[in-house]
Formats: structure tokens, sequence, C-alpha cells
């Protein structure tokens, strides 16, 4: 490990980076280490964006796969990162470290030395070389097996996941590429987080870190899921976890190591510098939003949406994406749960049902797409659409981790309008967060305060709609770039600045709390729509009606 001395140094113009990676561009901020202020934030969009149709030499890609570039990540590094510091007026030997956060399971397969396969000669054109996206969902009959064999067994860490392992997670997707390209699974020799990967690339040290350990890669209680489980699944699967995955694990807000030469040629930024332990956006996010106590939830919403909250009791939740020791702040439980696609699905019926008279008006009235809907949802009262959605359009990830399930809209009529589908969507996703936190509360962990983190925390009739629906108080993240400045806040405790993440969160950690409060009127109007909701939520997504996973068979046989 790159040795890195820490630093204490809390004055006004010490400094640290934030590096947020997402899901179609990575972000840089530049944080005053004494407050928190966010000096400068640069947005840089991945060239390759996400690849879910062809690779970029035009080989395409089946139903349901979500790929990525690796060299777009480093692009980040060598765009946004020296472009926030030039806008903060930030001098170089002012920062004294850099902190990452990455969307997860973000996974790819890599040499002994950290090159991904889709960078080897002649792999180009193979779609397993690639990095696969948190939202490739292609490995679903691998996670149903991985799912029953652990009932079957009955493995104990399977009741740390709510009783379902996801289609998104390490083992899903690694027993894919072993079942459908056995020679890049035998050329693999680690099958890394792209969030333990970017910090291997900054600092010269693989460390994977506890937090995507732990939710992502079932290792729970010191260890993962042994080799008679994985030999189980498959043969060639025996020897997974000790050839490919095993790995020292990093505890969040640790040093991974100094900044290497490369990477400060990179960045801009002083060799040696600390480099925190890598992160995981949602996680992240919660102590930025000074959400270190128990019973405050974080919901991350952006493109999908993340929950996590920490508690100090533990609990069986239903469906929840895991429940990890010290997984969000130590001395804590750390609960995760989520939703496949929440932002994505607003942008999904603003690309395909946003006719041309209501562009031209949009355009008339200055307002994009988005805020011209919102604008024409919010004069509707509650229910006045007839319409009922279910928010599925991606899978769903919690309560019932299952990414074979799909959108529905009940109540269409010839006369329903667009605005009318949108507020729908948007109560859908609302519905679905109630959902959730319905789960955590009848399994015994309270949930006693949203707070909304997020690029759509922007649109205010969305966080009333959640204030209505949920019936909680909805406090607000005070930061643009709440991921980022989690990752930054880790970093100055890297490098010695805090003592731990919770002095960090008191002194940097921004949110204005019940910024939307819940109306009593309208939440009762929602109690009738939830209802029906989950009518349709228990019959679609309780096996009372297979019509999903049917039709799912039929594309996935005219695909093939």
């Amino acid at each position: 490990m790159v040795n890195a001395e820490p630093k204490e140094d809390t004055s006004p113009h010490t400094c640290v980076v934030g590096v947020d990676y997402g899901t179609l561009s990575g972000r840089a901020v530049v944080v005053r280490v004494a407050d928190g202020a966010e000096l400068a934030a640069v947005e840089h969009p991945y060239t390759h964006a996400v690849l879910d149709r062809e690779l970029p030499d035009g080989t395409p890609l089946r139903p349901d796969w979500a790929l990525q570039v690796p060299a777009d990540y480093i692009d980040v590094l060598r765009i946004a990162v020296p472009e926030a510091l030039a806008r903060a007026g930030v001098r170089p030997e002012q920062v004294i470290g850099i902190g990452t956060d990455f969307t997860a399971c973000t996974v790819l397969p890599v040499l002994a030395d950290g090159t991904p396969l889709c960078e080897l000669p002649g792999l180009a054109g193979r779609p397993h070389a690639y990095v696969k996206l948190w939202r490739h969902h292609a490995a679903q009959a691998q996670a149903d097996r991985i799912t029953a064999l652990a009932a079957e067994r009955k493995e104990p860490w399977l009741a740390r996941y709510g009783g379902k392992i996801s289609s998104e997670w390490e083992f899903a997707k690694a027993l894919q590429l072993l079942e459908e390209d056995p020679e890049l699974y035998a050329l693999t020799d680690r099958w890394i987080e792209a969030a333990d990967w970017i910090v291997w690339r900054l600092s010269g040290s693989y460390l994977r870190n506890a937090c995507t350990a732990g939710y992502k890669g079932q290792f729970q209680d010191g260890a993962y899921p042994s080799r008679e489980y994985s030999a189980a699944l498959n043969p060639g699967f025996a020897d997974f976890v000790t050839a490919k995955l095993e790995h020292p694990i990093g505890q969040l807000g640790d040093l991974a190591g100094g900044l290497t030469a490369e990477a400060a040629a990179w960045t801009g930024l002083p060799e040696g510098i600390a480099v925190c332990v890598g992160n995981v956006d949602a996680h992240v996010t919660a102590p930025a939003a000074t959400a270190v106590e128990p019973g405050r939830m974080v919901a991350i919403m952006g493109t999908s949406t993340c929950h996590v909250m920490s508690s100090d009791q533990w609990a069986e939740v239903p469906g929840m994406c895991g429940v990890v020791d010290g997984g969000i702040l130590p001395g804590l439980w750390g609960y995760e749960a989520g939703q496949s696609g929440v932002g994505d699905i607003f942008g999904w019926f603003v690309r395909t049902g946003f006719p041309a008279s209501y562009a031209e008006e949009a355009a008339a009235l200055g307002r994009d797409a988005h805020e011209h809907l919102t604008a024409l949802a919010a004069g509707q009262r509650v229910g006045e659409h007839g319409l009922i959605a279910l928010d599925w359009q991606s899978g769903n990830r919690s309560v019932l981790v299952d990414h074979d399930l799909s959108g529905v809209v009940v109540g269409l009529t010839l006369s329903t309008r667009p605005e009318d589908v949108y507020r729908a969507l948007l109560e859908a996703t609302a519905f679905g967060t109630r959902t959730i936190i319905e789960a955590f509360e009848a399994a015994g962990v309270p949930v006693e305060e949203l707070i909304i983190a997020g690029g759509l925390t922007k649109n205010a009739l969305l966080m009333q709609i959640y204030a209505d629906v949920t019936r909680k108080p909805l406090g607000v993240i005070d930061s643009a770039q709440g991921p980022a400045l989690g990752a930054a806040m880790h970093a100055a405790v890297a490098a010695g600045a805090y003592p731990d993440i919770r002095a960090a969160a008191q002194a940097m950690g921004k949110a204005r709390p019940a910024v939307y409060l819940p109306d009593p009127e309208r939440a009762a109007a929602y109690d009738r729509l939830y209802a029906e909701y989950r009518l349709l939520h228990d019959y679609f997504g309780r096996s009372a009606n297979e019509v999903m996973h049917r039709l799912r068979r039929i594309r996935a046989e005219v695909s093939a």
C-alpha cells in the first residue's frame, strides 16, 4: 500500500475533492473542509453513456443488458477534476484528499494488474468483457437460482437480503459471465466493483470496500458464501470467491493509499494526498444529509432511487437489498432498499409520450418537457386523472426483487392527457417508496423522517406528493451534489481532518428538515389510491398473474 500520512488541517483554505460516478456522468466537487462549502462542481458526461443496444463496434446486445466503458471513468478524472479546481480558484496544494463513490453493483472483469478485459486486443466485440452497470438485468435467471439454492440449503446470509438475491449483484453477474462466456471468465483475474477499480487506479492499492462487499457481494459476518454453495450453483463456479473475488476489506472512511504520480498527472492534484476507500453513491450520501442517527431514511432520487437508513436494531425486512453491520455508519446496522426506475421512468415518458403540440407550447413558455408536464399536472386534484400506475419499467428492486416485472398504467381513456400519465407515474414512484417504508416499519424498524437527495429534489410537486403519500415529513439535502459531498467528507476523514464520519457530518453535512409536510386531506385521498396500487402490486408481483414473466419469455425467444 502506498503510504500517505494523514494531515490534521481544518483551516479555511484546506479542501478535499469528491468524485461521484453516476449512471450517465461523473461529477467532481471541490469542498472546503472546515464547513462543507462546495466551491465548484463540474459534470462530465460519459462519452459512451450506457451501452444497452450495441457495443461501440456495433455488436448488438440482447434485451436487459446495460454496459459501460471503463475509460469513460478515467476521463472524469482527467477533465472534471482539473476544471473544478480552476473554477473554485483552489491551488492544488490546498487539497489534502480525494474520495469517490459509484453506482452499485457496477462490476467489471480485469486482469491481475487491473486492465479491463474490454481493453485487450480482440475483445472489443465481446459483451462480457465490459463493465456491467448496476441496471444490467440480464442475469435474472442466475439470480433466481442463487436465491433458490440458498433457500434450499438454508444459507444463513439469505435473511440479511430480505430472502432474495438481485440480478444486479456480484454473484449473479459473475455466474452469467461463466455460463455465457467461459473463456472470458477463465481470463478474469479479478471480478471487481467499479468503486474499487477507480480507487485502485487512483492509489495503486486494491481494497474491496466494506459497503459493496456487504450489500452486493453477500459478505456477512466476515465471510462470503461457501465454496460448497458456489460449486452447487455450477462446478466451474466453485473457486469464484477465492480466485476472483476475495480481497482485503477497507472500512468506509479509511485511507486506501496516496495519490499515484499517474493519477496526479490526470487530476492536477499533488502526488501522495489521501485517497479514501471506495463507497456507494447512496450510502455515502447519508452523512452528507446529516442522517447519522437511527430512524432517518435517506432517499437518493435520480435515475433510480436508493433508500438507506441506519438503525441500532437488526431486523429481517422482506425484500430489502441488505442489512450490513457498519455498512453506512460505524456502530449501527445499515439498511438498503430501492426502486430500479424513477427518473428513468419520467425520462422514458418524455421521450415517448410528449407530443409536438406540447413541445411547441413548452418552448413558447420557456419550459423544458418535465417542467411543462409538472406545471400542468400540479393543477390537478388527487385522483382527478383516474389512473393508477406500477413503477416497474425497470423491474422491481424492493420489495419484490424481480427485474422481470414491467410497468402498468390502468385507467387510460381517449380523454387521457400526457400530464395525466406523467402525474400517475410520479405518484407510482411515491407509492413504491411507501411500500418500502411500510415493509421496514412492519419488521420493527421505524422510519421517522424521509430526507430526499438527488436531482429530483428540484421538482416541488414530486416532493409534495411523496410527503402526502408517505405521510412523513420530508427533509431535503441542502446540496445539489449529495454523493460527491459525502465522498469528499469521507476523504476528509481519511486525510485525518476529522476523527470519524459523524464528526465530519456535524461540520460539513447539510440538510433542511421538514421542508415538505403531508397535507391531511391529500394524504387521505392518496390512501384510497395506494390501496388500489397495492392490489395491482400483489396481483402482478406475487404470482397471482404471471403475464409479465410470460411476455418476457416471449420477447427473449423472439430476440434470440
